[in-house]
């Protein structure tokens, strides 16, 4: 019998692509999602794939998950479910601390109660903060500067408790995503989009206006920078990260990212030149909550997962061109919130 994997906000962007995934390689794949950000539409277009149940819950509340695992024998848990905008955190954090710590205790306790023992956690470079060497490792400092930061790392301090009651986790944490997949046939549906590429992306085929949201930090050019890395080579890291706890390896934390950093402006002139367009260069109100330097030492996944990015900023901006070429308004069953 193929094994039935749980994966929670999995109608999401990272979510959706993650699903795909795990699919295509033959396994059963369980969604969770409340819908609050995700959308219908992918979960549609991803159960002609394979064989794909959708749950419509909230982690917020315990019933909802603990019927999961009355309906489902689940062996692996991919805990996506999470808010993500750091500008939104800082104005409201205890929304974030309810959703993604608490949301994320009941289903640690669900997965204790039915003896669920493999998870796979999506973290964030946000718990390490501003940055005090680059490139970042896993043994960097977490002093995250902002609650969604401060929420995940709440997480992560979560989990080795659960360890005396047989859990095995893998912490993944992530850089800034971009790209679609390179079918097309599922994106970020956001809108606006909360992703430097994708806006840009959006900004270069008309569909939206596109502005700089960043304030101005010490860096050669005076915009973040961040390292990029490819929706696509991340869930494949997540499915790497599977493998390798199928294997019995131990618990452990990675970092997902290119190794590279690209300033703001840097991106925008990227997606420019692909498209041989000028993007008008407006302003918008500043994100609150932000810091002015990070990009990722991957080289434990490497060694550990055999996992490596392979996609460059060129391949993720043709896949959002592919996307958003085909869904200028993102799902048709838009999620307004």
């Amino acid at each position: 019998m193929p094994k039935k994997i749980l994966i929670t906000g999995g109608a999401g962007y990272i979510g959706s692509h993650a699903v795909k995934l795990f699919l295509e390689n033959g396994y059963e794949v369980v969604v969770f999602d409340n819908l609050f950000r995700g959308f219908e539409e992918p979960i549609k277009i991803l159960k002609k794939i394979g064989k794909l149940d959708f749950v419509r819950g909230d982690l917020r509340n315990a019933k909802d998950i603990e019927k999961v695992f009355h309906t489902h024998k689940i062996d692996c848990v991919l805990h996506f479910a999470a808010l993500c905008l750091v500008n939104e955190s800082m104005e409201n954090p205890g929304l974030y601390f309810e959703n993604n710590a608490m949301g994320s205790l009941n289903l640690l306790e669900a997965m204790k109660k039915h003896q669920v023992g493999k998870l796979i956690f999506s973290s964030t470079c946000a718990t390490y903060g501003e940055t005090k060497y680059l490139p970042v490792d896993e043994n960097h400092p977490q002093n995250p500067v902002n609650p969604y930061g401060e929420s995940k790392l709440l997480v992560e301090k979560m989990l080795p408790w659960y360890e005396a009651f047989g859990l095995r986790y893998v912490i993944l944490r992530y850089f800034n995503i971009c790209g679609a997949a390179s079918s097309g046939i599922i994106g970020d549906s956001k809108k606006p989009s909360q992703l430097l590429m994708q806006n840009a992306v959006r900004g270069a085929m008309n569909i939206e206006p596109f502005a700089f949201t960043c304030a101005k930090v010490k860096t050669p050019d005076g915009t973040p920078i961040r390292d990029y890395i490819d929706v696509e080579d991340l869930v494949e890291a997540h499915f790497a990260a599977f493998t390798y706890l199928e294997k019995g390896g131990k618990s452990d934390a990675f970092n997902l990212g290119n190794g590279k950093g690209y300033s703001v402006k840097e991106i925008v002139s990227e997606v420019e030149k692909s498209f041989g367009v000028k993007l008008k260069k407006r302003k918008a109100v500043h994100r609150k909550g932000e810091y002015s330097e990070i990009f990722a030492n991957s080289q434990k996944a490497q060694k550990i997962l055999k996992w490596h990015s392979k996609k460059g900023i060129t391949e993720s901006v043709e896949s959002l061109k592919r996307w958003y070429a085909g869904h200028p308004n993102g799902y048709k069953s838009q999620n307004s919130k």
